[in-house]
């Protein structure tokens, strides 16, 4: 299967530095990096920076399944964008835009073979929306 570029996006009423801040911290993105309730973050590493590396654990709160989502950063430009890519060389790209006082925030990833593309949106979006949550009940 071909690699096809997906899309999130999501629209945050916070400044773009606090949005930025939530988003790359390991101390807040254990409390977000999460598409449902039944999964949780119990660890992440992020040294923001080009070479740097990137490492959350995801597992389902009942301990049936876990993975670690790695990368390294490819691009950090701060308050703007980041790029990485992911062991088996699928890239991702968020850039985070001020748009008066809220950030909009939009992540475009390419496609891996495991997972339908449906399936991959919508998990994707679930974890971005549950970060927009986050950080609007936090800030």
């Amino acid at each position: 299967m071909d690699k096809k570029k997906l899309n999130v996006k999501t629209t945050i009423q916070a400044p773009v530095e606090k949005v930025w801040q939530a988003y790359n911290e390991p101390g807040h993105i254990v409390n977000w990096n999460f598409a449902s309730e039944d999964w949780h973050c119990p660890a992440a590493e992020s040294d923001l920076k080009p070479g740097g590396k990137y490492k959350a654990r995801m597992e389902a709160k009942d301990g049936s399944f876990g993975f670690d989502f790695e990368a390294v950063y490819d691009e950090v430009i701060n308050h703007q964008k980041i790029a990485y890519t992911m062991p088996d060389g699928r890239k991702a790209v968020t850039d985070f835009e001020t748009s008066g006082s809220s950030t909009v925030i939009s992540t475009t990833f390419d496609s891996e073979d495991q997972n339908p593309m449906e399936m991959q949106q919508e998990g994707w979006q679930a974890i971005l929306n549950n970060f927009k949550k986050y950080v609007e009940t936090n800030f």
